[in-house]
């Protein structure tokens, strides 16, 4: 039986994404901020200038043996990494493709959760794809992940645990075309990133802060999808951070996206559009439309004018994506014929367009069916 959906109706009509209560995981480096990193440092004893140098050793060195830290004081060198740089993710599997500049990772999380991770390497740049939640509450019918409802969600050391492995293996020259770094991060793994949203936005942070606070990646490599939920959406756009804001849209009409995403029933595609432009006036960030073309469904050319007409001259980007169906679903990628079509129909209303790579198409690359089948 799926856990129970993270989106329960309540009295007044109004939602929660509260996840199922469950244990969290043990306290970690990356969930805290450089102050407060001190600050556990000296509860532990020690001084508090070691936290930056036990910060330095992960996100830089990308290093977390004690072993190796040898500008700690021995005597408390394995206290301080037991402490706060505890394991928090285990590989289960692990598969390539694109002659192994893409892998798929499945993670083992502390309590048995699962939740995948991509890696793609491109010749100008490293994309990691991650998780922010161990399954999803959003239900969508055609998303892997979708049907089988939400675990719980993650926390901000485990997010930033997924970018931290992958850069690991580009720094260690793992991956074919020597040793790299994480230009990329886009929260496209498994699970509604605003639903989650305090940890998503502290693993951002991590993510964003120069080196020894956090990985020094550039806010403009970050993207940060959502369905759609429009109050979060409005708080993300006053933090600060100009990271890119994508929309998984998936149809222009309210009648079809209350099937296919169905948190629409609560704010329709007026109001979430609505929130993007806000989003892109206040950031000066264009805005990412993600459009999964499904056969027959959604692929039609009246919706790609529909679509035009409600976007165009907004700052906007169009990501149409091939649909990586799921074993069994009924859900399938549009014939090439309908997605040319589509796409000419936009540019027909001068809005920007591209199509996905489909990178991971071979290694059951939609998100959500590694884990669903794990021992495969």
């Amino acid at each position: 039986m799926a856990p129970e959906s993270s989106v329960r109706p309540r009295a007044a009509g109004e939602l929660t994404f509260a996840a199922p209560r469950r244990a969290k995981p043990a306290r970690h480096l990356a969930d805290l901020s450089m102050d407060e990193r001190r600050t556990a440092v000296a509860e532990l004893g020690e001084k508090p200038f070691r936290a930056d140098q036990l910060s330095r050793h992960y996100f830089e060195r990308l290093n977390p043996d004690a072993a190796a830290m040898t500008d700690l004081p021995a005597a408390t060198r394995e206290q301080l990494v037991t402490a706060l740089l505890p394991p928090l993710l285990t590989s289960v599997k692990e598969i390539t493709c694109d002659g192994g500049t893409t892998r798929k990772t499945l993670w083992k999380l502390f309590d048995g959760a699962l939740v995948e991770s991509v890696l793609m390497r491109y010749p100008d740049r490293a994309t990691m794809c991650v998780s922010s939640q161990a399954g999803c509450g959003m239900n969508c019918p055609f998303c892997a992940t979708g049907q089988a409802g939400l675990t719980r969600n993650m926390s901000t050391a485990e997010i930033i645990e997924q970018v931290v492995a992958g850069a690991r293996a580009l720094a260690a020259g793992e991956v074919p075309g020597g040793p790299g770094r994480v230009n990329n991060v886009v929260f496209m793994g498994m699970g509604e990133p605003l639903a989650n949203y305090k940890a998503v936005i502290g693993a951002v942070r991590r993510m964003v802060d120069p080196s020894p606070q956090g990985l020094g990646i550039s806010a403009r490599g970050v993207t940060v999808s959502t369905v759609g939920l429009v109050p979060a959406i409005g708080k993300l756009a006053d933090e600060g951070l100009p990271v890119t804001l994508a929309v998984s849209l998936h149809a222009p009409d309210d009648e079809l996206r209350d099937t296919l995403v169905p948190i629409n029933t609560r704010w329709k595609v007026a109001e979430v559009l609505d929130a993007a432009w806000s989003y892109a006036a206040r950031t000066k960030r264009r805005v990412s439309i993600e459009y999964a073309l499904i056969k027959d469904i959604n692929d039609q050319e009246w919706r790609a004018d529909l679509l035009g007409k409600l976007i165009k001259n907004k700052l906007v980007h169009v990501n149409l994506i091939p649909l990586n169906p799921t074993p069994g679903s009924k859900w399938t990628a549009s014939r090439p014929e309908d997605e040319r079509a589509f796409v000419r129909r936009l540019e027909f209303h001068g809005v920007p367009v591209t199509v996905r790579d489909t990178r991971g198409r071979e290694i059951d690359g939609a998100c959500g069916q590694l884990a669903a089948a794990p021992g495969s």
